[in-house]
């Protein structure tokens, strides 16, 4: 199903969008055998509405680019929440070392505070996304003109290091009804993941590397986070559990390779000035 938006182009009807449709019409032939039946599918609907944003491969609400579609043995890292004085360069030199390129989901307010760190990831060839302005966990549950700030004010940042960017991951992959109008007029797209550690943001890094390794497959999106882990002074165990993941991947030839060519669109575009 199709719908025109306010630029006149047509676009697919979500999921929620046509699950929502098929409740109401459920609810009015229901209402013709038993009044008490209507709550049923409205209630089914409401409650899927509250648990699919928790479920970010699904695409619920807008069109998520979760995996990628190669069909080889690849994979995409992704790093999320920085950058991060602490973490940061050391990750740099240790992809170095592995010459592995990642994407970094970056957000507004530590871009904007660590331009050293950004101008280094950009040097070292690595691809930067989107994350919010302020990463916050609640984001989706503010108003509209509140997400067009954070995700505005990122951009803008951004783009004072010649960059814009085109991918953007919701804090925590969280997404909501608003997110999908806001990305299509800024014209920019989401991106999720398939794989993660449960990391909670490096707050439990422990045994982070194994946790991948098991359940890693052929094109996924693996979500790290470039951001000093809970405890002080962790940050080295935090990058050998990262370098055991790279050679864990190695071992499973399954070879790295940047998140555009896993997907086939770019993440961010340079500007020209």
């Amino acid at each position: 199903m199709t719908k025109e938006n306010e630029q006149g182009e047509s676009r697919r009807f979500s999921p929620a969008e046509e699950t929502g449709v098929a409740a109401f019409g459920l609810s009015l032939v229901l209402a013709f055998f038993h009044i008490e039946w209507v709550i049923v599918p409205l209630s089914i609907f409401i409650f899927i509405c509250l648990a699919a944003p928790f479920f970010p491969s699904l695409g619920f609400f807008l069109p998520v680019i979760s995996r990628g579609h190669t069909g080889k043995s690849v994979v995409s890292l992704t790093f999320d929440d920085g950058p991060d004085p602490l973490t940061t360069r050391p990750l740099l030199h240790l992809l170095r070392l592995h010459a592995v390129k990642a994407t970094f989901f970056v957000t507004g307010e530590k871009a904007e505070e660590y331009v050293d760190l950004i101008e280094e990831i950009l040097v070292d060839g690595h691809d930067i996304g989107n994350h919010s302005y302020r990463h916050d966990p609640l984001l989706m549950l503010r108003s509209y003109q509140t997400l067009c700030r954070e995700i505005d004010a990122t951009q803008a940042v951004l783009n004072r290091f010649g960059i814009l960017p085109v991918a953007f991951r919701p804090p925590a992959g969280i997404t909501s009804p608003k997110l999908g109008p806001v990305l299509h007029k800024r014209k920019l797209y989401c991106v999720t993941y398939t794989c993660r550690a449960l990391d909670a943001g490096n707050k439990h890094i422990r045994g982070m590397s194994s946790k991948i390794l098991k359940k890693v497959k052929p094109d996924d999106i693996i979500l790290l986070h470039d951001t000093h882990p809970k405890d002080k002074g962790s940050e080295e165990a935090w990058l050998k559990e990262i370098d055991s993941m790279l050679s864990g991947l190695k071992s499973k030839e399954l070879r790295i390779i940047t998140l555009a060519e896993l997907i086939g669109k770019p993440v961010m575009v340079k500007n020209m000035k």
